[in-house]
């Protein structure tokens, strides 16, 4: 078992940015070779979103965020960060992170066994 916790969510004006943080301190995967790493978003109305994921040191980005968002890694300090810029008013969803032990080479979204509780992201005009 996992515990993930998010932070970093608030209000913005469009352009704007935020910066998220996933706290996976009780994670082991940190050391697993085949781990990944990910973020989602929900909006209201809309099905889960996969934006971004990363495994080892390969990440990837929905269109929708690609040149925008950024996913990192701070093993250091367990932490899983999306640095957000230039938000938009679509951006606007509950984001969370997840985490796999075990991970395809193209990620599937089934490998993502753990997740945190979401961070409401609210981007107005």
């Amino acid at each position: 078992q996992a515990q993930l916790v998010e932070s970093g969510g608030g209000s913005v004006q469009a352009g704007g940015s935020l910066r998220l943080s996933c706290a996976a301190s009780t994670w082991r995967g940190w050391t697993y070779a085949r781990s990944c790493v990910g973020w989602f978003r929900q909006a209201p109305g809309k099905d889960r979103e996969r934006i971004a994921t990363r495994m080892r040191a390969t990440t990837n980005y929905a269109d929708s965020v690609k040149g925008r968002f950024s996913i990192s890694q701070d093993h250091s300090r367990r932490t899983i960060d999306l640095q957000m810029n230039n938000l938009q008013v679509e951006d606007t969803a509950i984001y969370y992170c997840a985490v796999g032990d075990d991970c395809y080479d193209d990620i599937r979204s089934s490998d993502f066994q753990y997740w945190g509780q979401g961070t409401q992201v609210t981007v107005s005009p």
